[in-house]
């Protein structure tokens, strides 16, 4: 035992001087790389992007290795996230990475401001495991058109996709630019020792305290995207049947093993019994009309451990003691990771379902009689990563977005709102801190720095001690021309 831990111990220290070496390496080069021009950086995103396309089926079998997710549900949840945020970082870097002009107050005038974006220097990205390639990448492929040196340390849950992520990435980058870190929380703590510029974190909430914390005592900025359960709200006037469709779609993709994932379900009473019979039929149309076919179905994902599993298995258990009922679903394989989709229904605020993000194939039905106690049930908790509404009715979509907080949101579908790159993603207290995408991941792990230049004319000059009479009448002056 006692040389087993000295071996071990050997090991940490001969990773953290690697760790500490890769950083100081980044730290020597980051000058270069923030210096490079639009042209340089939509390079890289093109080599970047050819070898994602090349190696497409590489990274297909890594991921059904680690999940047995199918390859189609790899090209449209992995794969075109990341080579479509790539093509509009290649359309917009030009405009983006230009300094721009801002208006001049009167008080200033002779002088001309501006907005530059400058590189934040070397950042570091921890991403989670549930969509391993898309969550480490999307973000990189920010910190590239933003000019930085980037330090990446995939999920350790996912080792085939951790293992190929490591390929690609040194065959694609020089370590002193870009480099990937592979191992445990070990080797996580040691890098949130370095004093890095930026840190963004994809995870839970509790992990995204201590990332904050260690964050904290270099000063270094953060963003994190976090989680927390999304609710949906479906009103009298919803079409049941597209409701059902999407919401099938959006929770039980990926097992549910997604951030925006639906996580509970508050629908107008009346339309419960309806709403269930319409969800069972698009479950059995999608992946099977009993639980043997559901099961050998090779489109519908595995869990990503048998810890994960039996934690979603005490939840249900626990939740149909206190009088939740299965309405379809509920079937486990421990050995195959196995969770079949499921809809609970007599769910309760009170049931233990509800005390945390489910993060797996189970959709509590609550319902409600008057829109007013879904907005309570959601003002209730804390402020998640997603918000869906599935509504005709103009009037109670806008009290919904008025009376509640989200992330971001979806009316009469879900999830979708990641693939504009238009929109900022990002959560909000509980949730996360920060957002990305398009510009807004550019601006990111950007900093903006103001820039004043003055020219000849200098009204400043006026306000220059001593403060005779005359100097302060005209303070006066500008003070009641400003305050109006």
């Amino acid at each position: 035992m006692e040389q087993a831990a000295v071996r071990s111990a050997r090991q940490n220290e001969g990773a953290e001087r690697l760790i500490r070496n890769i950083f100081e390496k980044q730290q020597a080069n980051r000058w270069r790389v923030s210096g490079t021009t639009a042209v340089e950086r939509i390079e890289k995103l093109k080599k970047l992007k050819e070898a994602i396309l090349s190696r497409q089926g590489e990274l297909q079998q890594a991921i059904h290795d680690d999940f047995k997710k199918n390859p189609g549900e790899v090209d449209v949840t992995e794969v075109f996230p990341v080579v479509a945020e790539i093509g509009h970082a290649i359309r917009h870097l030009s405009g983006w990475m230009k300094p721009h002009r801002v208006k001049t107050p009167f008080v200033l005038f002779g002088t001309r401001s501006e907005v530059r974006y400058e590189p934040k220097g070397v950042v570091l990205i921890l991403s989670p495991w549930n969509y391993p390639f898309q969550l480490l990448l999307s973000p990189l492929v920010a910190a590239i058109v933003a000019g930085n040196c980037a330090i990446l340390k995939p999920s350790a849950k996912v080792p085939q996709t951790s293992a190929f992520l490591k390929r690609l990435i040194t065959d694609l980058f020089p370590e002193d630019e870009i480099a990937l870190i592979e191992g445990g929380h070990d080797m996580a703590d040691a890098l949130l020792e370095l004093p890095f510029d930026h840190i963004f974190f994809t995870g839970s909430p509790p992990i995204g305290r201590r990332v904050m914390g260690a964050a904290a005592k270099n000063l270094a900025s953060v963003t994190l995207e976090l989680g927390g359960k999304s609710p949906v709200i479906v009103d009298e006037t919803a079409d049941l049947k597209k409701t059902a469709e999407r919401l099938v779609w959006g929770k039980f993709i990926n097992a549910g093993q997604t951030c925006v994932a639906p996580d509970y379900l508050l629908i107008d009473k009346r339309l419960e019994a309806d709403f269930i019979r319409e969800a069972k039929s698009v479950i059995e149309s999608r992946y099977g009309k009993d639980d043997a076919s559901q099961e050998a179905s090779g489109d519908f994902c595995r869990l990503v451990t048998r810890e994960h599993l039996q934690h979603l298995k005490s939840l249900l258990d626990a939740s149909v003691q206190a009088g939740a009922r299965i309405e379809t679903g509920g079937k486990i394989n421990s050995e195959g990771r196995y969770l079949s989709p499921t809809l609970l229904s007599n769910v309760r605020q009170s049931t233990p379902i509800m005390r945390e993000e489910i993060f797996g194939p189970i959709l509590p039905i609550l319902t409600f009689e008057r829109l007013e106690e879904a907005i309570q049930a959601v003002q209730s908790r804390p402020k998640p990563l997603a918000l869906y509404i599935f509504s005709k009715n103009s009037g109670n979509i806008e009290q919904i977005l008025r009376t509640t907080s989200a992330g971001g949101t979806c009316v009469n579908s879900l999830i979708i709102h990641l693939a504009n790159a238009d929109l900022p993603f990002g959560g909000i207290g509980e949730s996360g801190m920060g957002n990305y995408h398009g510009f807004y991941g550019f601006k990111t792990f950007s900093h903006e720095r103001a820039v004043l230049r003055q020219g000849r004319i200098d009204i400043l000059r006026f306000f220059y001690p001593p403060y005779t009479r005359s100097v302060r009448a005209i303070i006066r002056l500008a003070t009641k021309f400003f305050a109006r």
